[in-house]
């Protein structure tokens, strides 16, 4: 089982919910754990009799909204405390040092710093992992109007003073302003994570982390699978 953390105050719930549907339709098991402030899941992904915390099933895909830790989500699911979760990968979205250190973000495969290049979104969301006491190896995921050096040499900068090691081999840039959010909200309206519509660069970008994350699968079995999402209404 993989567990991929992704960590920043940005809105990171359709990206993740689009990188499950990739992973799922690669045939893998995937649980999404919102442990975010706003818990923008609750919202977006359809459920029935919705508690404070619950599990709900979306497009083959578990999405799990309100629990504070795993040990909660396994009591909710009915299976030893001792067990691992019967998943192939959980993608856990986090925004808080606290719920860092609840779903031990540090142990997982693979961590993405997700931001855009506002002013909250980057220092509070750099702010969080100065919180973290360990060393930690991020991989940027980049929201930007236009792909900009001077951007990316400003998040470097300021976090000079935190124990971040970023993976320079992967920054990967998802496009701000082309159509895409009008897209993801009739998406979420009828309750389908279509990649249609999508502009390419978006569905490289996903492409491109959905290959990052999915290593045990070659680039031709990913091409296949996104040319499959692409064919659905």
């Amino acid at each position: 089982m993989k567990k991929i953390g992704f960590i920043g105050v940005f809105d990171k719930t359709d990206l993740i919910i689009y990188l499950a549907k990739a992973l799922k339709t690669l045939g893998k098991k995937v649980l999404i754990i919102d442990n975010t402030v706003n818990q923008k899941a609750r919202y977006v992904v359809p459920a029935i009799n919705p508690t404070k915390s619950y599990i709900t099933e979306f497009d083959e895909i578990d999405v799990s909204v309100g629990f504070e830790n795993y040990e909660d989500i396994k009591k909710y699911i009915g299976i030893p405390l001792e067990k691992e979760l019967e998943y192939d990968i959980i993608l856990i979205d986090v925004d808080s040092a606290k719920n860092y250190q609840n779903f031990n973000i540090q142990s997982c495969d693979k961590k993405y710093f997700i931001t855009s290049f506002d002013m909250y979104s980057l220092k509070k969301g750099i702010e969080i992992l100065s919180q973290v006491k360990e060393t930690v190896k991020l991989t940027k995921v980049l929201f930007s109007k236009e792909i900009s050096k001077e951007d990316n040499e400003y998040l470097d900068y300021i976090s000079l003073d935190t124990k971040i090691n970023w993976d320079e081999n992967y920054i990967i840039y998802f496009p701000l302003d082309t159509g895409d959010q009008t897209v993801i909200i009739e998406n979420q309206r009828i309750s389908r994570p279509s990649l249609r519509k999508l502009s390419s660069q978006y569905k490289e970008s996903l492409a491109y982390i959905t290959e990052d994350i999915a290593k045990d699968l070659s680039p031709a079995q990913i091409k296949k699978a996104f040319k499959l999402m692409e064919k659905e209404v």
